[in-house]
C-alpha cells in the first residue's frame, strides 16, 4: 500500500479546450485540443508529490487496485464558530464543487505510467470530502486480490 498527499485546495480535472486557427492561405482550418494550464499544473504537483512520498513506488502491470482518496476543503473565512466547529468534526461536510468524480479523475489520470500502468486497473474505490484547517487531498493505492489481499 502506497500512501500520499496533495497540499492545497482539491482541483478538478478540467474539460479540454480547443483553438481554431487558419491556414496560411485561409483556405483551411485547424482545430487543435488542448489541456488547460491549471490541470497541467496540479497534474504536475499529484505526480512530483507521489514521486517523493511514495519513492516513485510502481504497481505491477497485472494488478488490481483499490483506490480511497478524501478530498479536505479549507473552511471558508467568513463563517461562524459554532458552524467551522461542525465543519471540523465533520458534522459539515462540502457539497460545492469541485464534485467527487473530476478530483478522482484528475488524480487517477496523473498517476497513468507513474503508480501503474493505466487507471483501469483501478477496480475499486472510495471518495469521501470534508472541511479541514489545512487543505488537501489524501490518497492510498493498494493491490487487492490473490496474495495481496
Amino acid at each position: 500500500m502506497v500512501r500520499f498527499t496533495v497540499y492545497g485546495e482539491p482541483k478538478a480535472k478540467g474539460r479540454p479546450r480547443v483553438s481554431m486557427r487558419k491556414s496560411g492561405d485561409g483556405e483551411k482550418t485547424f482545430a487543435k485540443a488542448y489541456t488547460p494550464k491549471a490541470t497541467v499544473l496540479y497534474e504536475n504537483q499529484v505526480k512530483t508529490e507521489y514521486g517523493n512520498q511514495c519513492d516513485n513506488f510502481r504497481f505491477p502491470d497485472d494488478a488490481m487496485l483499490d483506490v480511497r482518496i478524501f478530498a479536505f476543503y479549507g473552511i471558508p473565512k467568513s463563517i461562524t464558530k459554532a458552524k467551522r466547529q461542525k465543519m471540523i468534526e465533520g458534522k459539515i461536510r462540502p457539497v460545492k464543487k469541485p464534485d467527487f468524480d473530476n478530483i478522482a479523475k484528475i488524480i487517477c489520470d496523473s498517476l497513468n505510467g507513474i503508480a501503474y500502468r493505466d487507471d483501469a486497473m483501478i477496480v475499486d474505490g472510495m471518495f469521501r470530502k470534508y472541511y479541514a484547517e489545512q487543505p488537501r487531498v489524501e490518497v492510498s493505492i493498494r493491490q487487492i486480490g490473490g496474495d495481496e489481499e
